[in-house]
C-alpha cells in the first residue's frame, strides 16, 4: 500500500531537486527520504527519479506521476481544512509576493478590505516585479502574470483572458499619430521598455491567424517597475505593451488610449502561486475568490 509519508517527500524531493533539501524541511536524514522514495518506486513499481551524484531529476513516468501526487496531497489538505470551524478560519500570518503595478493600484484595496473583514489575520506583502519563488523565499503565495510551465506550483487562476495591450495618452498620439500599422510602431515611434534581469523586453508579440508575430521596438526609457512604465505613457513619454488590468482605469478615465484595438494582444493571464504544501488553506481559498471574482470583471470590459 502506498504510503502518505512517502507521496508527501517525493513531491518535496520533485519541487527542490534534491533528497537532502527534502529532509531538511522534514528533520530527516537523506538516506531515509531516499527510502521513502525507494518505497514508493517498488509500490509502483516504476522508477520515478533519475539519480546521479550531481543531479537528481524526474524521469518521464515521475513527470507523469508528479501532478497526480500533487492533487492527492491537495485532496488530503482540503479535507483537513474543511473540519477547521469558521472561528478560526482565517487566523495566521498570510505572506504575499505581488507585482508592483497591479499590486499597488489594484489588489492592495482588495487585500485591504479582506484584511479588516478577517482582523485575526495577519498579512505581509511584498510588491516586486522580480519573480518569487515560493519554494525558497519567505512567502506563501505569489501572484504571478504569464503561463506557467513549473509543475512543482499550484497556479490557481484568477484571470485566464487576460491580455496584453498597447497603449499611450491622447497628448502623445495628438503629438506623435496613431499607428496604423505594427511597423509604425516599431520604426517611427517611442516605446516604453521593461527590463528584468539583465533582460530588456523589446519584442513585443501578437497573435496573428493562428501564428506569431513579433516585432522589435526602440526606447531611450528603459525601467525595472512595471509602474513606472505606466506613469511613463500616461505621462505622455510612449507607448507602452501592458496588461490589460494594470491600465482599463487609466483607459476608462481616458488617461491612455488602446493603440491598434482591433489588434489583439499577447495572453498574459494571472494567477495565484502557491507552494502545495500551502494548497487551498482557508485564507488562501477565500482571498483567491475576493481577487478573481473582481479581476474577471476587469477582463470582461476588454
Amino acid at each position: 500500500m502506498i504510503r502518505l509519508e512517502d507521496v508527501t517527500l517525493f513531491v518535496r524531493s520533485a519541487a527542490l531537486g534534491s533528497f537532502s533539501r527534502a529532509a531538511r524541511e522534514v528533520n530527516l536524514l537523506p538516506g531515509q527520504v531516499s527510502a521513502a522514495i525507494q518505497r514508493l518506486e517498488r509500490d509502483l513499481d516504476r522508477r520515478l527519479f533519475a539519480r546521479s551524484t550531481r543531479s537528481l531529476r524526474l524521469t518521464a513516468e515521475g513527470e507523469k506521476y508528479l501532478p497526480y501526487a500533487q492533487e492527492m496531497l491537495a485532496l488530503m489538505q482540503a479535507g483537513a481544512d474543511s473540519l477547521q470551524s469558521d472561528e478560526d478560519a482565517l487566523s495566521g500570518e498570510l505572506k504575499i509576493a505581488l507585482p508592483s503595478d497591479i499590486g499597488r493600484n489594484i489588489l492592495l484595496p482588495l487585500i485591504t478590505g479582506f484584511c479588516r473583514a478577517h482582523p485575526a489575520l495577519a498579512v505581509r506583502l511584498a510588491f516586486s516585479d522580480q519573480i518569487s519563488d515560493v519554494f525558497r523565499d519567505p512567502v506563501d503565495i505569489a501572484i504571478r502574470y504569464g503561463k506557467l510551465e513549473d509543475s512543482s506550483y499550484v497556479a490557481l487562476p484568477l484571470a485566464e483572458d487576460n491580455r496584453r495591450v498597447m497603449v499611450a495618452s491622447p497628448d502623445y498620439l495628438d503629438r506623435h499619430g496613431r499607428p496604423q500599422r505594427l511597423e509604425e510602431i516599431a520604426q517611427h515611434h517611442h516605446c516604453l521598455l521593461f527590463i528584468m534581469g539583465g533582460h530588456v523586453y523589446d519584442k513585443w508579440a501578437f497573435p496573428q491567424e493562428g501564428m506569431r508575430r513579433q516585432i522589435t521596438v526602440k526606447s531611450r526609457m528603459l525601467c525595472d517597475d512595471a509602474e513606472v512604465a505606466r506613469r511613463w505613457a500616461i505621462a505622455g513619454m510612449g507607448i507602452a505593451y501592458k496588461s490589460w488590468i494594470d491600465v482599463c482605469e487609466d483607459v476608462l478615465a481616458g488617461r491612455l488610449e488602446i493603440v491598434l484595438p482591433e489588434m489583439p494582444g499577447e495572453s498574459t493571464p494571472l494567477h495565484l502561486i502557491c507552494p502545495h504544501r500551502k494548497q487551498f488553506s482557508p485564507a488562501i481559498r477565500a482571498l483567491h475568490s475576493l481577487l478573481r471574482e473582481h479581476l474577471r470583471a476587469i477582463t470582461a470590459r476588454l
